[in-house]
């Protein structure tokens, strides 16, 4: 019988990341060295080289791609099984921007597959943290901008002027479709979920460089045919209001749903009818989560794989979660 599966993180080094990830995940990184700049912690993972690997429970030491060929739709769904095969269709990490991403823009399906024989990358991001008048880019400030007047802007290194700039707050959501130009700012901490993709064309990278001198790798050409140049950075925003012991859906899109649950005291929900896996991550608190008889705890920066097969989940504690799951 399958149960609530946890993982072990997976954390990169990043030329713009900072010190929370070891705070944020505590024991799980404590053989990390401390005096290194953690950018990302991969927490959920199906890409190759960096698979996730079970860190609770009888399935311990095993992969994610190794457990989903064992259980195959009891563990992802029927639907997700006979499309992604062995793939976990999600990829969702804990980022630390202590400094500003570089401004990227992701392929979408068709592209991605065209390109590189692989999904293309729609993402979202939770602001778990954030300094003061901290923000993000999201678009253009004119949604009436041409292909030709960004390859202008790219040439005259004046892309910065053109992008739109958007403050965030603590719990703020943001959708991300492929072909968004965008780019996280200083002083963030994000919960990012996304398809499983690792591609990305860099487009600009705030003239930074590392020890040698060296500025990273940037994908210009590539970029342009993947830029969505319509994106309206208002309508990625998402609103959303969660009371106590409430719940709120979020983001309803092919690639995934998110709600936001909130659990005071107790709650027990209902997933017989998804035909999916469920992703639970607590974002602040902590709680037990029950299924199927098995318990796990759950602590602020964790996160819990609930299988398929799992009907009825059950809470008890104080939390904020965000759930995920493939409808």
């Amino acid at each position: 019988m399958l149960y609530p599966i946890k993982f072990k993180p997976r954390v990169k080094e990043r030329i713009w990341g900072g010190k929370a990830i070891l705070e944020r995940k505590g024991k799980a990184v404590s053989r990390l060295a401390k005096d290194k700049l953690y950018g990302e912690s991969w927490d959920l993972s199906s890409v190759k080289g960096d698979v996730s690997v079970v860190a609770n429970g009888m399935l311990k030491g095993n992969n994610l791609e190794e457990i989903i060929e064992v259980y195959m739709g009891e563990l992802v769904g029927e639907q997700n099984f006979e499309r992604y095969g062995l793939e976990f269709p999600l990829l969702i990490k804990y980022l630390d921007c202590n400094d500003r991403l570089s401004v990227q823009v992701h392929p979408d399906d068709a592209l991605a597959m065209e390109r590189h024989d692989s999904y293309g990358k729609t993402e979202a991001w939770y602001i778990a943290e954030c300094k003061e008048g901290a923000a993000i880019y999201l678009g253009f400030k004119d949604l009436n901008t041409t292909r030709e007047e960004y390859i202008a802007a790219v040439s005259e290194s004046r892309l910065e002027s053109m992008l739109n700039r958007v403050e965030v707050k603590k719990g703020d959501i943001f959708f991300i479709p492929a072909g968004t130009v965008h780019a996280l700012g200083a002083g963030i901490e994000v919960v990012e979920v996304q398809q499983t993709s690792d591609i990305t064309y860099r487009i600009y990278d705030w003239d930074r460089v590392d020890a040698e001198g060296k500025g990273r790798e940037l994908h210009t050409a590539l970029a342009v045919d993947a830029i969505d140049f319509e994106a309206d950075a208002e309508l990625l925003h998402k609103q959303y209001d969660v009371k106590r012991g409430g719940e709120a859906k979020v983001i309803e899109s092919p690639y995934f749903t998110m709600a936001i649950q909130d659990v005071d005291g107790h709650k027990l929900l209902d997933r017989s009818a998804l035909d999916s896996f469920v992703v639970y991550i607590c974002l602040e608190g902590s709680a037990t989560i029950s299924a199927d008889g098995a318990k796990e705890s759950l602590a602020a920066g964790e996160l819990v794989l609930v299988p398929a097969e799992c009907c009825e989940v059950e809470f008890e504690g104080e939390a904020r979660l965000m759930e995920v799951y493939i409808k």
